[in-house]
């Protein structure tokens, strides 16, 4: 798939499907992780992405098992890419080898903090913020689909709601073509935020990110480091499945059927309303054409001041 047909995909309106691959540590892990993708290439989703450490910690291998997974196995790669460790010339060189091996399409991520450490401290000639990145990559590789990240109950490290928004807001009015977010395990965090997000005129495409659970430790731990919550009943659910591994995963698995099955079932009407407003912002932005009205602004700003 091209980074074109991808964008097609995206302004087509349809529901994606796409899954997310970790870079292995050993030789096991590969062989499992090249298994699994020949397994689920049978459901021909529309992008894999593939992870990329902190401070470039799996760089070498983040490129080579995307080339794995676009080459012998046909999938249209998203790499992972982060600012944390990376000046902004090694950005623009590993942008540059992502553009060589043919992945038209990389989500931009500000990057969590090295392990170890508790706050982000970028590069001294790095970047400080996501919505740098994108625009990086778009001097860099400008045919490129950028996926950017949103937050459904908030990115941890923001002082509000609404500035998170506006932090979002600005990655995307720099270039980002979609937004994928965070996991969640309340549908309801995801169709109130798909709200806000066009309540604050961000008129992408919001894929909701989803994991089923397979540790009850681990998805807390992610919970903690993305500000999710986990609802009481899925909770208790796990905890009365105990140690049972195969019990924990059934409960995950069933769990993240019924938050795909309803966000399938919804997905027609939240298209459709985004289709309403679209037309109207068209309406709205011919009309002050007309009357010689000009709307300044840059990034969140412009969305909080109308």
């Amino acid at each position: 798939m091209t980074a074109v047909s991808l964008k097609s995909r995206l302004e087509s309106g349809k529901a994606l499907f796409s899954i997310e691959f970790f870079p292995p540590k050993s030789d096991t892990s590969a062989e499992q992780l090249l298994r699994t993708a020949e397994a689920l290439k049978v459901y021909s989703p529309d992008f894999a992405s593939i992870t990329y450490g902190a401070g470039g910690s799996t760089r070498s291998r983040t490129l080579k098992y995307a080339r794995h997974l676009s080459e012998d196995y046909g999938y249209a790669v998203m790499p992972h890419l982060t600012c944390v460790g990376h000046s902004r010339e090694e950005l623009r060189g590993i942008i540059t080898e992502f553009r060589e091996a043919g992945l038209g399409q990389i989500m931009a991520l500000r990057g969590d903090p090295p392990k170890g450490e508790t706050d982000f401290k970028p590069h001294p000639d790095g970047l400080n913020h996501a919505n740098e990145l994108v625009g990086l990559i778009h001097e860099t590789f400008p045919e490129c689909t950028v996926g950017v990240a949103g937050y459904p109950e908030m990115h941890p490290e923001a002082s509000s709601p609404d500035i998170d928004l506006l932090n979002l807001k600005r990655k995307v009015d720099t270039g980002g073509h979609f937004v994928t977010t965070q996991l969640f395990f309340d549908n309801a965090k995801y169709f109130e935020f798909v709200n806000r997000t066009r309540q604050a005129k961000i008129e992408v495409p919001v894929l909701p990110g989803l994991m089923c659970v397979t540790s009850r430790e681990q998805a807390l731990r992610f919970c903690a480091m993305c500000g999710a919550s986990m609802p009481a009943e899925l909770d208790q659910q796990l905890l009365a499945a105990g140690g049972d591994a195969a019990a924990v995963e059934a409960v995950g698995i069933d769990w993240v059927y019924r938050q795909a099955r309803e966000l399938l079932e919804r997905g027609p009407e939240l298209r459709q309303r985004l289709g309403h407003l679209l037309q109207r912002r068209r309406g709205e932005r011919l009309e002050r054409g007309r009357q010689g009205v000009v709307v300044r602004g840059h990034g969140g700003d412009a969305g909080a001041q109308q």
